[in-house]
């Protein structure tokens, strides 16, 4: 049996971990039509801090022979999340949210990455490629259960201007196997990769607050 390529290693050892994530009673009960609109909007607003630190590495890494490969700027997603943040709040969106403890962590160890590339692709990864697969998901019940349509409210979860989006996976695999770095640094991508799903699920689990403040929408 040939040995699995990199992109299958990534997914295989961080495939509990994204069971995990999406066992979340947050999510839950987000997905069941359990909570308000401003109560998904605090999620937007987690995100909203992780992407802007995130994008903000793409940008320095951009020219990074590791990192480089991964840098799109057809996916940032600043612009898309203050969409959503303006719909769900309103023009005074900014005084409304504020990172909790699980972001400030998670933001934190994302800009520590613009020092180690690997270290980036693994946080790249854990947010794109979740976003571009289940998210698509989220998206269509959030649509249903909000109301909402183009240009406001669930905008994060679209990826229009990367076409096709099974193609774009496959070609983002492709740049994964094809990482010009040696086994000890890919092992070292996977840990942090397994790090991020961890951070990333912390940050889902502080949120089920407000499934117990807001029991029924």
């Amino acid at each position: 049996m040939s040995e699995p390529s990199f992109s299958e290693a990534l997914r295989n050892a961080t495939w509990s971990a994204h069971e995990s994530a999406e066992g979340e009673g947050y999510l839950k009960a987000l997905m069941a039509g359990r909570l308000s609109a401003e109560a998904y909007g605090e999620m937007v607003a987690q995100h909203y801090f992780a992407y802007v630190a995130l994008d903000g590495v793409s940008r320095a890494l951009a020219g990074d022979p590791v990192a480089g490969p991964f840098v799109f700027p057809e996916l940032y997603r600043e612009e898309a999340l203050v969409r959503d943040l303006e719909t769900i709040y309103g023009s005074g969106w900014r005084s409304r949210i504020e990172p909790s403890g699980p972001t400030e962590e998670l933001v934190a160890r994302i800009e520590r990455t613009v020092s180690w590339p690997g270290g980036y692709v693994a946080h790249h990864y854990t947010r794109y490629m979740g976003d571009l697969s289940g998210g698509q998901f989220i998206r269509m019940e959030l649509e249903k259960i909000y109301g909402y349509r183009k240009d406001g409210g669930v905008d994060f979860y679209r990826f229009d201007a990367v076409g096709s989006l099974p193609r774009f996976k496959n070609d983002y695999r492709s740049r994964l196997d094809a990482l010009p770095v040696d086994e000890a640094e890919k092992a070292r991508i996977i840990e942090e990769t397994r790090v991020a799903y961890r951070l990333n699920t912390e940050v889902l689990t502080d949120l089920g607050r407000l499934v117990r403040a807001e029991p029924v929408a």
